[in-house]
């Protein structure tokens, strides 16, 4: 049989990574340029099979300027097999900033399967600049959804991504080659690759029948196939199996994050009714994770290769493609097949494609390989397991990969070594380029932070640090907060946090703290609050760096030049060991947190486990390093997992699902009413099929997370608590109810409730003189027993409580445990309001005020009530834009929920409430009548049952 020919071309571009071939005899900038993308593990020619099956013939009779780029073959070029998938997008983001300048017009971009996905990639990193429109072939977006008809999600994802880890595994050092995927795909579908050798068994006699189809049958036997360089292919399997980033965002290129919600050119996906690879719903999932873009698609009766080979395309697929084209540059009607992607149409007939034969059992790249192959896998294993598939397997994702978490934390004992410094060296050590850390759209793999932290480590050494030394850190939420403070750990130092907007000299001196180290930002204050140097880090190579007279440049130190003591050995620290210290309160009521390593590995084992996080998840967290839920719940937790942290620089409403989709964010870490300001604000295509799974943190009101599941859900809330004194952490697993904070996790300090006189502030005893334990559902005070080995906490403890010679810390707060075992913050003593009818709880009546559509925000506190002693109930609210409030909403509010003596005196509208860094409320402030005047005020009329609004 003859040779088929090809279409002629010219190399616009060599580079070692690819060429660039330019088809037709146009002059650039003549007609609409084009620039196609084949997948990685098929050949350029697949756009130009034979003189009857070639696209950019077709495109070009069409009036359209077709460039292709040409990968090559990998196995074939020096250095191809180390290529990444980095190279292949910056390759292609190179093509079109040529064809760009040389045409001189905006650049369409098209790319069929694996192709179309880097296509969506190369113009998200680009943000569309240069470009027309973006044209994709059977591209799937997401690939976490709808995996196996009848079968879970929760079931199926987790063979599938187990299966990308043994396959990344097994290729990441070597090459898939071009035999294994041809042959995979045979095997895929073995009936259909044997009716094919059978047609051609049957044509032996026609030979203008064979040659019809010759070209398309080498191409697909052999000529068409190359392998794919491990490099790129472990990280596709990272990436875009188990990761999921080009639907959830955060995919990673050239150490930048991207995300399709950067997209604002028009879109066009090709969708195949026949396409068992890349299916519908998973092709149209673009429409979710690009919301600027606008998306058109064409739905045709084709299978996947038949989309883009064949008589079919060349019939339809390649002159809609050229109308298209004309379209958008001005000079045509849109093609009667593409229409705006949503839009229901009657579906076209689903007619036997006479184009390539195997056209069901083509090339997709890996996601095609990896889906169906886990399909195949996750099917085996339910005809197995039968009925109880979904149960077991949903329970190996769940709490299988939590075993080994929660045997740490049971397993911690006071002289294990344990730490923030040394969970990084670990994380470096078993996966030194995966992605860590994540700022301002750079990533920053755990290899690199380790790094840095080592190189921190010799800059302290110069200043003399030595294990046990207090180091004082003045500092902004910024990569090298964070990094000093695991170089304190990793010292045996102790890392004290100072709040810029506390008192900073009361701080260092309730510390004892012997060096301090501070940002550019603050150097100056950090200068003018003590006597002794100051040193500054960070901000390197910035162009204004400006440093006060007399601070001294940790950044100028030349860590190879600092000689190592022979007494040094990193992360030192036992778990029984003073790691970090924390303040709270202000003026006489300042106190340190000292927090040791066991607490910082409960809090990170903790907050892992009980968020089921993984190394597929990014967490995201816009809590600063200096309050205790920024650093030992999200950091640290991010870090125990081997996830991603993606830290935001401060928080507004504006930015927050723009880096949530920059980043791809699963989990979003929260403290107090922090997420009040995104719920107040207006609706936004950005938070519509947003990437967040879980909402975790502490002190979030029940109101708040009633409304963040009902604004956006379906996404978990996740609240903890841990107390200030002893080691009691609890956590809502479940999720289930709204307001709990859950169960004692593994590892927590045993607890117990007392009763208390809230009064006297003082236990109440039984007659045999221990403390009373209370019955289910009555408040008590939260106690978490001493461990026999003391450690370092420094308060003192409540002794012979329950039994001689126990020993137990008050936390300070009251709870309630249901009769299911979960427990209920009832208020935090200091908080308690004492009236004349009795204490009451603050929470109970913010609650009940805050149930009103038109709260955002509600303080209870008490104030003193004219001539006597006790207090009376007092709510400061903030109101929602726009709202107002009600006096007769407001009665109907309390009374449903609040007996008489519980209800406010007073209400009072302002226009903020004093909060701490951490969005907590003060109330100190508002019971010291330190606030702003009121744009309200309602008094309650005990006689009438109503609020009567207080005319100034």
């Amino acid at each position: 049989l003859e040779q088929s020919t090809h279409a002629p071309y010219e190399v616009a571009v060599r580079h070692p990574d690819f060429r660039l071939r330019h088809y037709g005899a146009a002059e650039p900038g003549e007609l609409p340029p084009l620039v196609m993308i084949p997948p990685l593990m098929l050949t350029a020619e697949v756009y130009d099979v034979a003189p009857q099956a070639s696209a950019v013939t077709k495109l070009t009779a069409f009036g359209v300027d077709p460039w292709v780029v040409d990968f090559g073959a990998p196995e074939r070029q020096e250095g191809g097999l180390e290529r990444t998938l980095t190279d292949h997008i910056l390759a292609i983001d190179a093509a079109v900033e040529h064809v760009h300048r040389q045409t001189g017009r905006d650049v369409h971009l098209a790319g069929y399967s694996q192709g179309g996905i880097f296509a969506y990639l190369a113009a998200a990193y680009r943000r569309s600049e240069g470009l027309a429109s973006v044209v994709t072939f059977g591209s799937p977006v997401n690939v976490h959804e709808r995996l196996l008809p009848g079968v879970p999600d929760e079931v199926a994802l987790p063979a599938v991504e187990f299966l990308g880890r043994v396959l990344s595994s097994g290729f990441s050092g070597s090459a898939v080659p071009a035999w294994l995927t041809r042959t995979t795909f045979k095997m895929l579908a073995p009936a259909k690759e044997l009716s094919n050798q059978l047609d051609f068994l049957r044509s032996l006699h026609d030979r203008e029948a064979l040659l019809k189809r010759e070209g398309q049958r080498r191409f697909m036997a052999d000529e068409g196939w190359v392998a794919w360089p491990g490099p790129a292919f472990a990280e596709f399997i990272d990436q875009m199996i188990q990761g999921n980033r080009l639907f959830a965002g955060g995919f990673v290129v050239e150490g930048r994050t991207v995300t399709l919600a950067d997209i604002s050119c028009p879109v066009l996906a090709f969708v195949g009714l026949r396409d068992e690879i890349a299916r519908k719903h998973a092709v149209r999932s673009v429409a979710k994770a690009a919301p600027r873009a606008e998306l058109y698609e064409a739905a045709v009766p084709a299978g996947h290769m038949g989309l883009v080979v064949g008589s079919f395309a060349m019939r339809e697929t390649w002159p809609s493609v050229a109308r298209w084209i004309a379209w958008r540059e001005g000079e045509g009607e849109l093609p009667e097949v593409v229409v705006p992607m949503g839009t229901e149409r009657p579906r076209p007939p689903v007619e036997p494609d006479e184009g390539l034969a195997a056209d069901d059992a083509d090339d997709a790249g890996l996601v095609d390989l990896a889906g169906s192959l886990g399909r195949e896998a996750v099917r085996s294993v339910v005809g197995l397991l039968g009925d109880g598939a979904d149960t077991l397997l949903a329970l190996g994702a769940n709490v299988t990969s939590q075993l080994p978490r929660l045997a740490r934390l049971e397993g911690l004992r006071r002289d294990t070594r344990v730490g923030l410094a040394m969970t990084l060296a670990e994380q470096a050590d078993d996966n030194p380029d995966a992605t860590f850390f994540l700022y301002e759209g750079r990533a920053h793999s755990y290899a690199a932070a380790n790094r840095r932290v080592d190189a921190i480590v010799r800059g302290l050494l110069s200043m003399g640090v030595r294990p046990g030394d207090h180091v004082g850190v003045l500092m902004g939420t910024r990569p090298s907060a964070l990094a000093l403070a695991t170089a304190i750990n990793r010292l045996g130092a102790v890392t004290v946090f100072l709040r810029d907007e506390g008192e900073i000299a009361a701080e260092i001196a309730l510390a004892r703290t012997d060096h301090l180290i501070a940002d550019p930002e603050h150097a100056a204050m950090a200068m003018a609050s003590c006597d002794g140097p100051v040193y500054v880090l960070g901000g390197a190579g910035a162009s204004a760096r400006g440093l006060p007279d007399g601070a001294r440049d940790l950044e100028a130190v030349d860590p190879d030049g600092v000689a190592v003591p022979e007494w040094y050995v990193p992360s030192p620290g036992r778990a029984g060991d003073v790691a970090f210290v924390f303040f709270a309160g202000r003026g006489n009521a300042l106190r340190a947190n000292r927090v040791t390593n066991r607490r910082w590995a409960q809090s990170a084992l903790g907050a892992a486990s009980g968020t089921a996080m993984s190394p597929t998840d990014t967490v995201y967290s816009w809590t600063p390093v200096q309050h205790p839920t920024g650093l030992l719940v999200s950091v640290s937790g991010a870090l125990a997992a081997g996830a991603r942290l993606a830290v935001a620089q401060g928080f507004t409403p504006e930015t927050f699902w723009e880096e949530v989709r920059r980043y791809g964010a699963s989990v979003v870490f929260y403290t107090g009413t922090m997420l009040r300001e995104m719920l107040d604000a207006p609706g936004s295509d950005a938070e519509r099929n947003h990437p967040v799974r879980m909402f975790a943190g502490s002190g979030m009101p029940r109101v708040l997370w009633r409304r963040a599941i009902e604004r956006w859900g379906p996404v978990a809330v996740l609240e903890f608590y841990a107390s200030t004194e002893g080691s009691a952490i609890f956590a809502n697993v479940s999720g289930r109810k709204i307001g709990s904070v859950g169960r004692p996790i593994p590892g927590s300090a045993e607890v117990a409730l007392a009763a208390w006189d809230v009064d006297a502030d003082r236990p109440l005893f039984d007659a045999s003189g221990y403390v009373r334990a209370v019955d289910p559902g009555e408040p008590g005070m939260l106690l978490a027993r001493v461990e026999r080995e003391r450690g370092s906490i420094e308060s003192k403890p409540l002794r012979n409580v329950f039994e001689r010679g126990d020993a137990w810390h008050v936390t300070g707060s009251l709870f309630r445990c249901d009769d299911d075992g979960d427990y209920w913050l009832v208020d935090h003593t200091a908080d308690m309001i004492r009236t004349s009818g009795g204490a009451l709880s603050s929470i109970a009546i913010e609650d009940a005020v805050w149930e009103l559509d038109a709260v955002s925000a509600a303080a209870a506190y008490g104030t003193s009530d004219v001539g006597g002693d006790d207090d009376v109930a007092n709510v400061a609210v903030v109101l929602r834009p726009g709202c107002t409030l009600d006096a007769a909403e407001l009665a109907r509010a309390v009374t449903e929920s609040l007996d008489e003596h519980a209800r406010p005196a007073r209400v009072h509208v302002v226009e903020r409430l004093p909060m701490t860094a951490g969005y907590r409320i003060l109330k100190g402030p508002l019971r010291a009548h330190r606030t702003e005047r009121d744009l309200q005020a309602f008094t309650y009329d005990a006689d009438l049952g109503d609020y009567v609004e207080v005319e100034e």
